[in-house]
C-alpha cells in the first residue's frame, strides 16, 4: 500500500495513478476526508488529554488547601474530559480502521518511466529473441490440445470428470516432460543464486492482503471452506494463486538486517485460480486453466538496488527460454495493463506456432505470457510489514520486493509441443531436458487405455 504521508503530500499523484491504472471504483476525495477528520480528532484527543492531566494534577492540591468546592468542580471537569476523550478516541479508532481498509484499495504508483496507456495495445515491445534461426516446422502445426490427445499425453475429458472444467491429466511422457521442466528450472535458478523454498499450499487471508491479492481479487481465489462472497478474516485459508504469496509473507512483520539482503528465493508450487474472466480460444487446452505448476522467483532488496535487480531478474527468467531454444519477446507493460501492485513490469511471452492469432507474430501462431517480472517497490512490504535495518543502530525501513515466474510450466509445455513438433506428429525433446528424461530425445505417444480405445484402429 502507499503510505498515509505520501497520500497527504501527493494527492494529485495518487489521483493520476488511479486514472492511468484504470481504477475507477475508489473515491479518493472521501479517503482524504477520512484522513483529515482522523487527524483533527487525534489533535483534539491530544488537547483533551493535556487538559485532563492539568485538571487532575490540581485536584489534590485544591483538597490540601481546603478548597473542596473548587476541587469538586475539577473532579467534575475531569470526568467530562474523560468522557469526551473516550468518545473522540472511539471515533478516531473507527476512522483509522476505515482509512486502513481504504488504503488497501489504492493501487501502486507507477514508476515515472512506465509507458502510459489504457490496455495491452499500449504495451511496448523491448526485445524479441530466437526468430533469426527458427527450426523447420511441419507445413501445418497441430495445436497442442489436439496433438496432446493424439499422443495420449494430455487428457481433458478425464480431468473434467475428476475435477471439472479447467483441469486436466498429464499422462506418460507428458507428465515426465512437465517434471523435467520443473527440475530444469529449479537447477538453472539455483545456479543463478536462488535458495529453494517449498512453501505451504494453503495461505491465510492476511498473506493474500500482504501481497495485494486481497481485497481486490477475492473472486479469483479458491477458498478452503466457505463461499467467496462471505466475509473473511485474517485466519481463513485459501489455495495459493502463486508462490509469491507464501514466499513474500515468510518475513511478514519482521525486520531483516542489511547483511541479509539481497534475498533471492525460488519456489515450485501448484497454483490455483478460478480465472473468473476466462474467455475465447485460451479456454482450449492448457493455456488458461484452474490448476497449474510454476516456479516463482521472489527477491527482497534494498530500495536503492531494486531497479537494477529488476533488469537482472528479467534476464534470469529469460534464461529459461534461451536455454530451451524457444523464441520469445519481452513487453514493457503500460500503466493500464501492469496491474494493481506493480510500479514497473515486464511480460515475457513465448511463441507458440499452433494457433494463429490476430496479434501474433509475422511467422504466425500466438504469444503466450509465461512470466511477469515486477518491481513492487515498498508496496507489498508496507502491507506485510517487512522492513530492514540499514545499520544496527538505525531505524528500520521498508525494503523493496520483486518477483517473476521462472516460468509458468503449462504454457512452456504448449510452446515445446508446438515449436518442437515434427512432421510425423512426434515432439523432439529440447536438449537441456533430455538428462531429466533418461536421455529420451523424442515423444512418440502412447496407446490409449480403456474400452474407449477399442475399435479406434492402429496408430499410423
Amino acid at each position: 500500500m502507499i503510505s498515509r504521508q505520501f497520500l497527504r503530500e501527493n494527492p494529485e499523484t495518487v489521483r493520476e495513478a488511479l486514472e492511468t491504472k484504470g481504477v475507477d471504483d475508489v473515491d479518493l476525495d472521501h479517503i482524504l476526508e477520512i484522513d483529515e477528520e482522523w487527524r483533527e480528532l487525534k489533535a483534539r484527543g491530544d488537547d483533551l488529554r493535556h487538559e485532563r492531566n492539568e485538571v487532575s494534577s490540581k485536584i489534590g492540591q485544591l483538597k490540601q488547601e481546603g478548597k473542596e468546592e473548587q476541587a469538586q468542580e475539577a473532579i467534575d471537569r475531569s470526568s467530562e474530559l474523560k468522557a469526551e476523550l473516550e468518545a473522540v478516541e472511539d471515533r478516531a479508532d473507527e476512522l483509522e480502521a476505515e482509512l486502513e481498509d481504504a488504503l488497501l484499495e489504492l493501487p501502486q504508483i507507477p514508476h515515472e518511466d512506465a509507458p502510459v496507456g489504457d490496455d495491452e495495445s499500449d504495451n511496448v515491445e523491448v526485445a524479441r529473441e530466437g526468430f533469426d534461426d527458427l527450426r523447420d516446422l511441419p507445413d501445418e502445426v497441430i495445436p497442442h490440445y489436439d496433438l496432446g490427445e493424439e499422443l495420449d499425453i494430455l487428457n481433458f475429458e478425464r480431468g473434467a470428470k475428476v475435477s471439472g472444467g479447467g483441469f486436466y491429466f498429464l499422462q506418460g511422457d507428458g507428465a515426465r516432460l512437465e517434471h523435467a521442466l520443473i527440475q530444469f528450472m529449479l537447477d538453472l535458478h539455483r545456479d543463478q543464486g536462488y535458495t529453494d523454498v517449498f512453501p505451504p499450499i494453503p495461505v491465510n487471508s492476511a498473506s493474500m492482503e500482504g501481497t495485494g491479492q486481497f481485497p481486490k481479487f477475492v473472486e479469483d481465489a479458491y477458498r478452503v471452506g466457505g463461499d467467496n462472497d462471505e466475509p473473511y478474516d485474517e485466519d481463513d485459508l485459501w489455495l495459493l494463486p502463486t508462490a509469491e504469496v507464501p514466499v513474500t509473507n515468510m518475513y511478514r512483520d519482521e525486520i531483516l538486517l542489511d547483511d541479509d539482503l539481497p534475498l533471492k528465493h525460488q519456489a515450485y508450487t501448484p497454483n490455483f485460480r478460478r480465472e473468473a474472466g476466462e474467455h475465447g480460444t485460451e479456454t482450449r487446452g492448457i493455456v488458461r486453466v484452474h490448476q497449474f505448476n510454476k516456479v516463482e522467483l521472489v527477491n527482497f532488496v534494498r530500495p536503492e538496488n531494486s531497479y537494477d535487480r529488476l533488469e537482472d531478474l528479467r534476464g534470469e527468467a529469460e534464461a529459461v527460454l534461451e536455454e530451451l531454444g524457444l523464441p520469445y519477446r519481452v513487453l514493457e507493460m503500460c500503466t493500464g495493463d501492469m496491474g494493481f501492485t506493480q510500479a514497473k513490469k515486464y511480460d515475457i511471452e513465448v511463441w507458440a506456432p499452433g494457433d494463429d492469432m490476430d496479434e501474433g507474430p509475422e511467422a504466425g501462431g500466438r504469444w503466450l505470457e509465461v512470466s511477469s517480472v515486477s518491481n513492487f517497490e515498498a508496496f507489498q512490504a508496507r502491507r506485510a510489514g517487512i522492513r530492514y535495518r540499514p545499520e544496527r543502530h538505525e531505524s528500520a525501513e521498508y525494503l523493496h520486493t520483486l518477483n517473476g515466474s521462472g516460468l509458468a510450466v503449462p504454457r512452456v509445455m504448449v510452446a515445446i509441443m508446438e515449436y518442437y513438433q515434427n512432421e510425423d506428429g512426434t515432439v523432439t525433446v529440447p536438449e537441456p531436458l533430455r538428462e531429466y528424461m533418461g536421455g529420451q530425445e523424442v515423444i512418440e505417444g502412447h496407446e490409449p487405455v480403456g474400452e474407449s480405445a477399442v475399435g479406434a484402429g492402429e496408430k499410423e
